[in-house]
């Protein structure tokens, strides 16, 4: 499994409009062939600061998600409202 966290930052007037793009969206990436989880994070003293946390059956899936339609769309109506670059990690669980 392969754990994704997404750290974006947001244009402080652009933070309501970013979170309708989730909400539409969130099912369908929760649907998306090898998706287990997906949630939406609010950094607690920087209001504008959200991360992604997703778990992946494996790193093809999630590359077919990053590879396809519905996060092109996503992607496109989200990167405009940033106001930093985002970060973005993979990672598994060590035992």
């Amino acid at each position: 499994m392969i754990i994704r966290v997404v750290k974006m930052g947001f244009i402080p007037e652009e933070v309501e409009a970013f979170l309708n793009v989730f909400e539409k969206n969130k099912q369908h990436i929760r649907h998306f062939e090898g998706c287990s989880h997906l949630r939406l994070l609010r950094d607690k003293h920087t209001p504008n600061q959200f991360f992604t946390y997703s778990h992946w059956e494996s790193e093809t899936h999630l590359n077919n998600y990053r590879n396809s339609a519905l996060f092109k769309e996503v992607w496109a109506q989200t990167k405009i409202k940033f106001n930093q670059k985002p970060e973005a990690w993979s990672m598994t669980e060590s035992s």
